[in-house]
């Protein structure tokens, strides 16, 4: 349900943008709006889940989250929806990373990779559910009631978590402090050059690759003048490329490793994206997206797994301060790349996120001998 939300404006941007009379880029601070507080808020929940439980601190947020969620559906202008939005993201902020710590808690690393790439096809799955969902309201009911609907199915997820925390054993805290205290263990980390290394990649990653992504769906609207649940189907091939990543996720590491999961998975994205430039028929989008899934995953999985092994002994800090500089990225890259589709159109933003994202994965690739190292 979290990663259903915060995609499920992808193909709405174009309709949203016309309901409250301003242009797509303007529009497109409602993805900012989400993603840089669900990236800021993961310094908090991160030393705050290696406290007190990461199930009990993920229970709270979801059950928030689920009410933002649904009263995004009856606001009255954009400004209003931003600030909902920021405030969803706030919350949201507490599931994703938490669940992957949790997961590098329980399963030595090597069997790590394979155990978040089937984790991921829950995410692909909200991925496809969100597109899907999107483009279905869109064209035929409206943009507010996929929210609520999304706020209600999380309201009952927040149940079912609230049950299961009653069966955990009370967990006190190990440390108390100021928030100068909660930063000392992220400012510690980054004194690693591997976690440095790391955490500058993913921001590349989600200012180029996701930032980029969040206008595909008003391109081809634009371009090919597509019913809206068309658009959403198009979109909804980055989940199934997810799909397809996660169930052939142990032959692709052992065939290519890390380093070539990087490489390849890096250069697809790139490929992919140059290529939405020059396609001919919107029909070429289905595959084409299904492929920028793949190597969407195939690159974002294993920078993901390096961040579970950069502090083994607080897992759940690591992993939030990845999360946190994957959405920051995102979130600064959507303002800015918006600005870019706004002046001098989409083709020349899709341009530079290929360059950017095919780059990326060549540099990170040659800099991976030194993770082990460091």
């Amino acid at each position: 349900m979290v990663i259903a939300d915060m995609r499920v404006v992808d193909p709405l941007l174009r309709i949203i943008a016309n309901d409250f009379g301003t242009t797509v880029g303007n529009t497109a601070a409602i993805i900012s709006a989400y993603t840089i507080p669900y990236g800021l808020f993961q310094l908090i929940y991160g030393p705050l889940g290696d406290r007190i439980g990461k199930l009990k601190v993920m229970t709270v947020g979801i059950s928030i989250f689920a009410i933002g969620t649904a009263l995004c559906a009856f606001v009255p202008n954009l400004p209003l929806l931003i600030l909902l939005r920021f405030l969803t993201g706030m919350f949201a902020a507490a599931v994703i990373p938490l669940s992957i710590a949790y997961i590098g808690d329980n399963f030595p690393y090597a069997e790590r990779q394979t155990a978040i790439g089937r984790y991921l096809s829950a995410l692909m799955l909200g991925q496809i559910l969100s597109s899907s969902l999107g483009g279905i309201f869109g064209q035929f009911i409206s943009w507010r009631e996929i929210f609520l609907l999304f706020g209600v199915t999380s309201m009952l997820v927040a149940i079912i978590f609230w049950q299961a925390t009653r069966h955990i054993p009370h967990q006190s805290r190990t440390q108390t402090g100021n928030i100068s205290s909660s930063l000392k263990p992220y400012l510690q980390l980054m004194t690693k050059p591997a976690a440095r290394l790391v955490i500058t990649a993913v921001f590349i990653e989600g200012f180029f690759l996701y930032g980029g992504f969040a206008y595909i769906g008003a391109f081809i609207r634009d371009n090919y003048h597509l019913p809206y649940i068309t658009i959403g189907i198009l979109l909804s091939g980055l989940g199934m490329g997810g799909l397809l990543y996660s169930i052939s996720v142990k032959r692709l590491v052992q065939q290519l490793g890390e380093k070539g999961l990087v490489m390849v998975g890096g250069l697809l994205v790139g490929s992919c994206y140059l290529s939405i430039t020059i396609l001919p028929s919107w029909i070429l989008f289905i595959p084409g997206i299904i492929l920028l899934g793949l190597g969407l995953n195939m690159m974002h999985s294993t920078l993901q797994t390096q961040a579970t092994e950069l502090s083994p002994e607080s897992r759940g800090t690591a992993v939030s301060l990845f999360a946190f500089n994957l959405f920051l990225g995102q979130g600064i890259g959507a303002v800015v790349l918006g600005r870019i589709v706004d002046n001098t159109g989409y083709k020349t933003c899709f341009i530079v996120c290929g360059i950017a994202v095919a780059v990326l994965a060549v540099w990170f690739a040659n800099q991976m001998r030194y993770l082990k190292q460091t």
